[in-house]
């Protein structure tokens, strides 16, 4: 697959989570198609830029979210115009410089390609707490540590 769009679909991945991170819901709806969807990392689900919007204001206004740290790990194209991206995530929270464990996710986003533009259409935020195998949960935490250095 062609080189613009592998950095097109990664582009539009660190623009998400760049935009958790400034704690910008309305950057971060605008990423999704018009009937894009939102699973969150507690199984909220959020269809559309409207509700996506409206689910993640409050938590920016009432919350210090942790800020995201992320390795893709896989693109892959199912047409030119349609991509999935995977991803592992830590998060760093607020006043800390560590990545918090407990909350180690894997994403999954689902992007399509429309009059020239990517959007998403699916981001799903899955914990990555491989109950009952701690060294996992280490060996992810010690590889997205590195990318604090």
């Amino acid at each position: 697959m062609e080189n613009s769009n592998l950095n097109e679909v990664k582009a539009i991945y660190t623009q998400l989570l760049d935009a958790w991170n400034e704690r910008n819901a309305e950057g971060m709806a605008e990423l999704y198609s018009e009937d894009g969807e939102s699973i969150g990392f507690d199984g909220s689900q959020s269809i559309g830029r409207q509700e996506i919007f409206s689910h993640l204001k409050p938590i920016f206004e009432h919350h210090l979210t942790a800020r995201f740290v992320s390795k893709v790990k896989d693109v892959r194209f199912l047409s030119s115009e349609i991509a999935i991206l995977r991803a592992i995530a830590g998060m760093v929270p607020t006043g800390q410089s560590d990545i918090n464990p407990n909350v180690n996710t894997h994403h999954t986003l689902v992007v399509v390609k429309s009059e020239g533009n990517w959007r998403i259409h699916l981001f799903q935020n899955t914990p990555a707490q491989f109950h009952g195998r701690p060294e996992v949960v280490q060996q992810m935490t010690e590889e997205l540590r590195e990318l604090l250095n």
